[in-house]
Order: structure tokens, then sequence, then C-alpha cells
């Protein structure tokens, strides 16, 4: 059977554009479909966007770390309206650059939602076509719980399109985002408490680094309530936030619903193929093949590591197993990852509880360190470093590598290397630090 494309993508997102792009480099008719605007969630309402704003929020800081070197600024003024315009701006730019990208790969482009009407066919805006294969990378969208008032709460996605800083915010949930956006508004100047179901934030980190980060927010002065959100509901002050142990916050009129995210599989046609969804998300095999067998998918819709370098990883394997000759299956150990509180976390690898459960106690053995910077001695402020190995005792490899600290990100991203590739700690202990740096830490745990 003659098909109008030999690949179909649903999403352009990050996942979906660089599936599109590598099969398009070997020679395939690719098309691509989305409604919203071309680089997904990460580009748009995600990690860019959110970044910028971390570095936003540092400023302030910075001005105040100066004093400590002999630096004398005058009082300075945030205008959050300036910051937001500017996030957009660059937001846009990056669309044109994704456009770009699909325009010199030759990618058809069809702008609007995508449905699957069969295995083989794809209902585009009301304009039908067939593919070979069909590749879904729709990501995911925010999560909101099932309860009274929840529609006053805005989610993640919305907080780049605020016209105004609130003045006070409460954040529901825990997770990475929440957290990431308790530092920042906190830092911006808004007063931000945080409701979280547990005693501590960041759930599937290790431990040490969850009591760090949390300290040290609570330090820089973000409200932190273990609690479970009841109901909202509209207050003379603002909006009134209930909770199950008879207490209640006030809050601005925007509240941040932070709780997670959820693939987006609503209206996509899947009961119309044999594709299989487990908890809300698509059922794919280790080379990303559902149970439809010339139906993939990747990235935040499945039952994967939701992370962005994840689904283009995934996309360019299956792109160059199916188009280019090149038999891979992607490896998820040791899957780096980072989180732009303040102060930053980054881990690779193993937690301790992981490794132990994995190995027994007995078989691990844990080096940590915590450390004030240099960078902070001369302004005599208290901010903590600390950096962590878990290493297998029998074979001396190193498991997991965890951080939190300035740069967390950046230095964990050349530890991730090593332990990739199997490094041991004799091997850290006999590399030469540079000196004077945090990084060289990591060298000298004993």
């Amino acid at each position: 059977m003659a098909y109008d494309f030999d690949l179909f993508v649903i999403g352009a997102g990050p996942g979906g554009i660089a599936t599109a792009r590598r099969a398009a480099q070997y020679g395939v008719k690719v098309a691509v479909a989305e409604f919203d605007r071309l680089g997904g969630t990460s580009v748009n309402r995600g990690c860019i966007p959110k970044k910028l704003m971390v570095y936003a929020s540092r400023f302030a800081s910075h001005v105040q770390e100066a004093a400590g070197y002999g630096w004398t600024f005058e009082p300075g003024k945030f205008d959050w309206a300036t910051m937001i315009e500017a996030v957009n701006h660059e937001v846009t730019r990056l669309n044109g650059i994704y456009q770009s990208m699909i325009d010199q790969a030759e990618v058809a482009l069809y702008q609007g939602h995508a449905r699957l009407a069969d295995f083989h066919t794809i209902d585009v805006a009301g304009q039908t076509v067939t593919a070979e294969k069909i590749l879904i990378a729709v990501g995911g969208t925010p999560s909101k719980p099932n309860i009274p008032g929840i529609d006053l709460a805005i989610t993640s996605d919305q907080i780049f399109s605020l016209p105004q800083q609130p003045k006070r915010m409460v954040i529901l949930g825990g997770g990475y985002i929440g957290c990431e956006f308790a530092c920042v508004l906190n830092a911006l100047g808004t007063e931000v408490t945080q409701i979280i179901r547990r005693d501590n934030i960041l759930r599937g980190f290790d431990q040490d680094i969850r009591t760090e980060v949390q300290d040290a927010m609570i330090r820089h002065g973000i409200r932190i309530v273990q609690d479970e959100l009841v109901s909202l509901e509209k207050h003379d002050q603002g909006l009134r936030v209930n909770l199950k142990n008879n207490t209640m916050v006030l809050t601005d009129v925007v509240g941040l619903a932070a709780l997670g995210r959820k693939p987006r599989l609503d209206h996509l046609g899947l009961e119309n193929t044999r594709v299989e969804v487990e908890n809300g998300a698509i059922v794919v095999d280790a080379h990303n093949q559902t149970a439809e067998s010339n139906i993939y998918a990747v990235g935040d819709c499945t039952n994967r590591i939701k992370l962005t370098p994840v689904a283009i990883n995934e996309g360019c394997t299956f792109a160059d197993t199916h188009y280019g000759g090149e038999r891979r299956v992607m490896s998820r150990d040791n899957i780096p990852s980072a989180v732009f509180t303040t102060p930053e976390v980054a881990t690779v690898g193993l937690t301790e509880t992981q490794a132990m459960e994995k190995y027994g106690e007995a078989a691990i053995k844990v080096y940590r360190t915590r450390f004030r910077p240099i960078y902070y001695t001369l302004p005599q402020l208290e901010e903590k470093t600390l950096m962590k190995l878990i290493v297998h005792v029998q074979t001396d490899k190193i498991l997991g590598a965890h951080m939190v600290g300035d740069s967390a990100a950046e230095i964990i991203q050349g530890v991730a290397i090593a332990v990739k590739m199997g490094a041991t700690k004799a091997g850290f202990d006999a590399t030469v630090g540079i000196h004077p740096s945090s990084a060289e830490e990591f060298l000298t745990l004993r």
C-alpha cells in the first residue's frame, strides 16, 4: 500500500522535532502535526522560560554578596512585566528556530489537533493523511486534583503569562516544578507558602539532598507546610486555601497548582488502535514500540523517564534504527537530572536507599562532604554545598553522585560522563582537581 508519508509524528516538542529531523536526514518522507506553538512544553512553558526566570531571581542575592567584596550599589528595583516580556520574546525567537529546523529538513508541518482514525490514518483538523509508521510525542499537561475550587488555581504553564507579580503565592506540591517556582518567586520578593503532603520535598531524590534543599529553602524565607489541600475559595482578602488539618492560608487571587504532569492523551484517538495505556501513559517496549506494531511513542506521554533530553535521545534512536540502518537501544541507566532550586540540585545514578536495596547495606560505602564555598566567605553568608558519592565496595564503581549547591547541574553533567563510563572511586581519587573550585571536592572525598 502507498502511504502519504513514511513517518508521521504527532507533536512538535523536542522529542517530536528531533525524530522528524533525524528521519528526514535519511531521506524518508516525514510530516509532523502540532496544535500549539512549536517546541512543546520545554521551550514554551517549561525548561527554557523557567531557567530564564531562575537567572532573573538570583540577581538580588548577587548584589548582597557583592557588598562583601567591596561593591556598593544603589537599591535596585525589579519589574515583573519587563522580565515576563523578555522571557516570552525569547520563547518566540526559539519558536522561529524550530520552524527553521522543520523547513530546512523539508518536513511537512500540519497545524492542528491530530487524531488517529486507525493505525495508519491520521485526521488533522479535518484533513486525512496516511503513514507507514506513526510516532506519538504529544508530551504532558499539568495535573489538577479534583477538589472544590481548584479552577481558582493556575497551573505552572500559566505563570509565564501572569501580568503582575503576586505579593503572596501558595504553591501546591513538593515536586521539582513546585520547588523551582517557590524559589524563583521567593527570591523575586513574593511571600511564598508551599504545601506538601509528605515531610520532605523532592520525593525520589536522595534523602540527604531532600533535607539539605528543604532546610535551605526555609532559611531563605519560604514557608513549607506539611498538610493536604481540601478546597479553594474566594475571600475578601484574596484566595482562601483550606487544608485538611483545619487550617487555612490566605494568598493573592493567584494560586499555583504544581502537582505533577500527566500525558496529553485526550482526543488522540488511541481507542481506534491497539495502543495500550496504563496509569494514564502509553505503554512502550525498549524500542519505544507500542502494542500496535507500526506506532511508536517517545517522551512524556509514555511510561518512561520524563525528561527533555530523554525524549530527544529516544527520538533519534528510533530514527537511526528504522531509517539509518543502525540498530540502537537507548540505555536508561545513569541518566543525570537537575532541579533549579536555590540552592541547585543535580544527581546521577542511584540514591543511597536505592543502592542499599539493590546491593545490601554492607555492599556500599557512602562518601559525603558539606562545606561553605569560598565565594561566600567574604560576604559571611552560611550558604552550604553538599556532595555525595555512593560506591560499590566490591567493584569500587561509583553507583551514584549527588550535589546541592552553586552550579550543581554544570558539575554533575561532567561527573555523569565518568559514571556512565564506569568510573571507580580510585579513578576519582587519582584525578587532579582544579583549585580552588567546589568541583574538586568530588575528588578528595575520604
